[in-house]
């Protein structure tokens, strides 16, 4: 009779690793793709307000965002002021920067194109009411506020 023998100091094999590198390097560049880097620079100090129902809203490519509070630098002093795209905008000057910030855009998206007010809870409803004006004026009506979610 024969006997099944077993060989003593067998190793399992090793894995091959050869095409490591490469998905690593797929894996980066799908990250660099997809990842959306900030755009804007928030100038402004904002205490956000609660609200009851809150949606989130989809398609941020297609969100335009407007700042209103009391700014970042102490030379501008506490009162509240309108920033679009990295830029203090004073009221004068609001009609033109909107239309600039939707200029950005592609024409076929401006009828899509949301407009984020994040205000501060100590803004007076004067200053909001300005920029909804000119955002009227700019054809921009879906308008959007950003708020924190109430806890109960």
């Amino acid at each position: 009779m024969s006997r099944f023998k077993t060989k003593k100091g067998r190793t399992k094999p090793k894995i091959n690793t050869s095409a490591l590198p490469d998905i690593i390097f797929m894996l980066l560049f799908f990250f660099m793709v997809v990842t959306v880097l900030r755009n804007n620079k928030e100038m402004v100090r904002i205490q956000l307000c609660e609200a009851s129902e809150i949606e989130k809203l989809e398609h941020h490519s297609l969100i335009n965002h407007i700042y209103i509070g009391p700014a970042v630098k102490k030379e501008l002093g506490n009162a509240p002021v309108v920033q679009i795209n990295d830029a203090y905008v004073k009221k004068a000057g609001l009609n033109q920067a909107i239309k600039t910030m939707v200029a950005q855009k592609p024409d076929h998206l401006h009828p899509q194109l949301t407009t984020s007010l994040k205000v501060d809870q100590n803004v007076t409803m004067g200053l909001v009411t300005d920029v909804k004006t000119a955002l009227r004026k700019a054809e921009q009506y879906k308008v959007s506020y950003t708020a924190l979610t109430k806890i109960e």
